[in-house]
């Protein structure tokens, strides 16, 4: 049996160009709806191999025909070519803001004013969750999405069109739900970046030697007006929408009808709170602050909503804001603290970050003794000293940053801070770059062989687990480890000088560094810290070139012909390789030992097609990255960590708290030898 989409190795006679718009018109239905089902309802029925298949097989037919190619097709969701500019354009009806409510009793004056002007006793609202995110406009013909743009001045915003075709849960044909999508249709909705992702981004970029983004909110932001789309992909963005501007012919008589109408065409849509008056409304919010914290994204209040919609046309617009819908806010997290000292952190590829180290402080339930400043300029402009009273915040309720300093509260005698001139790990002169401070050092500098060998190897990269910060802390000052060859060259002997280090323990990091020398090719290129070179675009060059040897005289015009790969990262890919003491790392990873493979792709049943599997606990006789690789290959999505997402769990002697949560799901728990039959082993 072979896996979905994919093509038989015996000659096929030639398609006619009538069998070949079919074939595409039949391809790009069944990937829109696999994505639908992914992205939208987080119920996957296809394995990633049979997902690539598909996507492949399309692409291969419209470079045939360019002519068959339609805008609404799956293939352009990423466009690798750079744009000059957003040019402005005007929405189809201006996008208002609300006016924002702090408190209970403004809340009841707004319903004072409605039913005043609606001459009734009571009025029915819809309460809805208030993302916290880039607010957009999607303008659809037919049904086809046409164009994207940001909100701008309410008039017209920011053609963004291309980099919204990259986000998995926009469907770039609305499914035929009741009323059907005819005509001109322009939805509101909201970018958002889910917290996990926001934090393993900006995990990544700390490591990388770049600064963070300060919220969910500045990441989503940043990541749609990305003049180059293919990093706008490489980020996993959402997008829930909640309002119709310009809709079909049939009119809703509800907020909740209209919300129920967008989950039918396909998008994401958080139902909305049926209250049968205010009060009901201010206790949706009272119970929602309370539950924030175990979203999966960040919100910062409720929008309260008249739910009738000719009651919505009775109430009217003022001039930015209509009277029929508020936003009731949640209350900021700041607390106020002293700033003790400015620390300075050196990234992987040697940015120096200034860091305030704070006098602890509870924000929110969380303490809070450490907040980024960003750069040298930052510091400046809010012209924070060593001493100084400080205002805290979670930014986007995640990464603690400094907002302002208490100026009145100065103690005498402070004095303004600036970057060392010297690298404080090792010395090396510091050069200004931009807005960024560098050490000039390279891996050479302790801190950023730290960094790179950490990245190195992390999960999603060569997975060497046992290495994590600590333990390559400990390397790096035994000088047992001054390179990534290094690493394979550790003996029983060596480990046995670390902390922590038992006979058990021991073995066990050995097996993993001897499991990783067969890494998968694009988690190889992931491993090796390439600048621009996240694992989406790891995956393209291991798809494109299939070793790493091809890449060794590799060429920006070369790269620029690959689908998904902007100037930046072609640049970024090309001198990483022309570089001479890169070739020597990558030269000595393969005389150690190293050989990354690109697997074959699947011909065989795939036991384990549309399942999300997560291991947990001791194998007993795979390693951990032998069994993911197994389980791949058998056609399953593998999970860090448990979610609805995840459909199986693979629990080993002592599994801990992912097995505790997965119960706690319901979700399906098998032991290891389940596992190797289910997948014919």
């Amino acid at each position: 049996m072979l896996p979905d989409g994919a093509a038989r190795d015996y000659p096929r006679p030639p398609m006619t160009r009538a069998e070949v718009q079919k074939r595409i018109r039949k391809l790009s239905d069944e990937i829109r709806e696999h994505d639908h089902r992914y992205y939208v309802l987080d119920k996957p029925t296809i394995s990633d191999a049979g997902y690539d298949a598909l996507m492949r097989e399309l692409i291969a037919l419209e470079e045939a025909h360019p002519e068959l190619r339609v805008p609404d097709s799956p293939t352009q969701r990423v466009s690798g070519g750079l744009r000059t500019a957003f040019k402005k354009v005007r929405h189809v009806t201006p996008m208002r803001s609300l006016d924002s409510l702090m408190t209970v009793e403004e809340v009841l004056e707004f319903d004072e004013r409605a039913r005043r002007l609606l001459e009734v006793d009571a009025v029915a609202y819809v309460a809805e969750r208030k993302f916290d995110g880039l607010s957009v406009e999607l303008v659809y013909e037919d049904g086809v999405f046409v164009r994207g743009s940001t909100r701008g001045d309410g008039e017209q915003g920011e053609d963004i069109t291309e980099n919204l075709r990259t986000i998995r849960a926009l469907p770039l044909r609305l499914r035929e739900g009741p009323p059907a999508p005819r005509g001109p249709i322009a939805v509101r909705g909201e970018a958002i970046m889910p917290l996990a992702e926001f934090e393993a981004m900006n995990k990544r970029l700390i490591e990388g030697g770049d600064e963070p983004f300060a919220n969910p909110r500045n990441a989503a932001a940043g990541t749609v007006r990305q003049l180059d789309p293919s990093i706008t992909a490489s980020r996993k963005l959402d997008l829930f929408v909640y309002d119709v501007m310009e809709g079909p012919r049939v009119p809703f008589d509800t907020q909740r009808e209209m919300m129920t109408a967008l989950a039918a065409w396909g998008f994401h849509v958080e139902p909305a709170t049926a209250c049968r008056d205010i009060q009901a409304a201010i206790a949706f919010h009272a119970d929602l602050e309370q539950r924030r914290d175990q979203l999966p994204y960040e919100i910062d209040g409720v929008v309260i909503k008249v739910d009738r919609r000719d009651w919505q046309a009775q109430l009217g617009m003022k001039s930015r804001s209509p009277r029929w819908a508020v936003a009731f806010k949640f209350p900021p997290r700041i607390e106020i603290t002293k700033l003790l000292e400015i620390a300075v952190q050196v990234g992987r590829t040697g940015k120096l970050t200034p860091v305030a180290i704070l006098q602890p402080v509870d924000v929110s339930g969380v303490t809070v003794s450490r907040a980024t400043l960003h750069n040298q300029d930052e510091v400046a402009r809010k012209d924070v000293r060593v001493g100084d009273t400080v205002r805290i915040r979670r930014a986007g309720d995640v990464i603690p940053e400094v907002v302002e300093v208490l100026t009145d509260k100065r103690p005498r005698g402070t004095k303004p801070w600036t970057m060392p001139a010297k690298c404080p790990v090792c010395g090396a002169p510091v050069e200004q770059t931009g807005a960024y401070h560098v050490c000039t050092n390279g891996l050479a500098c302790p801190a950023q062989l730290h960094g790179h060998i950490v990245h190195f190897c992390a999960r999603g990269a060569m997975d060497i687990t046992g290495l994590g910060e600590k333990t390559v802390r400990q390397l790096l000052e035994h000088g047992l480890v001054r390179s990534l060859a290094d690493i394979y060259r550790l003996t029983p002997i060596d480990l046995a000088t670390l902390d922590g280090f038992a006979e058990k323990s021991i073995e066990n990091l050995l097996a993993a560094i001897e499991a990783s020398k067969r890494p998968r090719l694009d988690r190889f290129l992931f491993a090796l810290g390439i600048d621009h070179v996240g694992e989406t675009v790891a995956r393209l060059l291991a798809e494109r070139y299939r070793s790493v040897e091809k890449l060794f005289d590799i060429t920006e015009e070369d790269l620029l012909a690959v689908h998904g790969i902007g100037k930046e990262v072609a640049e970024s890919v090309a001198s990483f390789f022309h570089s001479a003491r890169n070739r020597k790392v990558l030269e000595a990873l393969l005389a150690a030992g190293v050989k990354p493979v690109v697997e074959a792709r699947h011909q065989g049943p795939q036991p384990l097609e549309g399942e999300t599997v997560v291991f947990t606990g001791t194998l007993e006789t795979l390693t951990r990255p032998e069994a993911a690789r197994r389980a791949e290959a058998a056609g399953a999505r593998i999970a860090g960590g448990i979610s609805r997402k995840v459909t199986l769990v693979v629990a080993g002697p002592n599994a801990g708290s992912k097995l505790d949560e997965a119960n706690k799901l319901g979700l399906t728990v098998i032991d290891e030898n389940a596992f190797l039959k289910r997948i014919g082993a």
